[in-house]
């Protein structure tokens, strides 16, 4: 345990996840931290297994409080869990990492080690590149979340927000084999009092997730925000399901086995599909980070965005 991690020797920023060598960002951060004049630093992955040990997670929170040229870490898949088992290892969480309890960027300010959540501001971003204008007040439609980790958390605070005023969805469903997970989410939705209804799913048999697929309104949206399909293989789905006609389907992962993106576009043409997969939210998600880790102003629009993300597609 104690020679897992070595003190950097530059400025690092760590990559917290599943299987973090087989990500994309690998390849681009290089690109990205030339365009952006950070100097010599690195990106390191650092996995973990799916909802591992409380103290493992502990420990790589500490290295990177204590060891100086280490500067933070973006944390995807075990947001929840690691700020489960390391809320008392930060100086501050901000209100939103606080309230949700998750943290998906570290990073040293002042001296102090800070958390903060920045799906629900990244994943509101990737929506609006492709949800139409008005879509909620227009076609009255659903949400369907499967899965109930920080993503779902952070993408189901977005859309219930009282500032898009009737353009929210008529009603959200989540989706999730973990009833502690569901019953957090259920909470935490209670406390935003959005009026917006919530109805919480345990499905853990084969074909649980379909029926509720099956009965949600015509042009509903429909996001796979599980892991399956990247950090362990599979869909949340079987493949007799089928999507609503004229709805959104978004699959948070643009790499792995992909399954569930696979099912949605074999049904695209029929059911006059949306299809999605999660490259502008893996856009939006680590430029947040970074900007946040090496104090930085990026722009999450606009030419100097479009220009990241014309970098990091042309070595995707």
């Amino acid at each position: 345990m104690k020679n897992r991690y070595q003190p950097a020797e530059k400025p690092t920023m760590y990559f917290i996840g599943v299987t973090t060598t087989k990500s994309s960002i690998n390849t681009i951060f290089p690109l990205w931290a030339e365009r952006l004049k950070l100097g010599s630093c690195q990106l390191k992955g650092i996995d973990f297994k799916l909802h591992d040990q409380p103290e493992l997670y502990r420990e790589a929170v500490e290295f990177i409080k204590n060891d100086p040229y280490s500067l933070g870490a973006l944390v995807t898949t075990h947001k929840i869990d690691l700020c489960n088992a390391s809320r008392d290892q930060f100086d501050a969480l901000d209100p939103l990492s606080n309230s949700m309890g998750e943290v998906s960027s570290i990073f040293k300010k002042g001296g102090e080690l800070h958390g903060r959540a920045v799906d629900p501001v990244s994943s509101g971003l990737a929506l609006e590149a492709f949800l139409p204008r008005e879509h909620w007040d227009k076609t009255k439609a659903e949400v369907y979340i499967l899965g109930a980790g920080g993503s779902a958390v952070a993408l189901s605070w977005y859309l219930v927000q009282l500032r898009h005023g009737a353009n929210r969805p008529a009603r959200i469903h989540v989706a999730d084999p973990n009833r502690p997970r569901l019953d957090h989410l259920q909470a935490l939705h209670a406390s935003w009092k959005s009026g917006v209804p919530l109805e919480c799913h345990v499905v853990d048999a084969p074909g649980a997730a379909d029926a509720i697929l099956e009965q949600l309104k015509p042009s509903s949206l429909v996001v796979n925000a599980t892991g399956l399909g990247k950090d362990a293989p599979g869909s949340p789905i079987t493949e007799h399901a089928e999507f609503p006609v004229n709805s959104l389907v978004w699959e948070f992962n643009y790499r792995g086995d992909l399954i569930f993106l696979r099912q949605a576009r074999a049904q695209q043409a029929g059911r006059n599909l949306t299809v999605e997969d999660g490259w502008i939210y893996f856009v939006h998600g680590w430029t947040r980070a970074i900007a946040d880790v090496f104090h930085v102003n990026i722009p999450s629009h606009g030419r100097d965005f479009d220009e990241l993300s014309r970098v990091a597609a042309s070595v995707r």
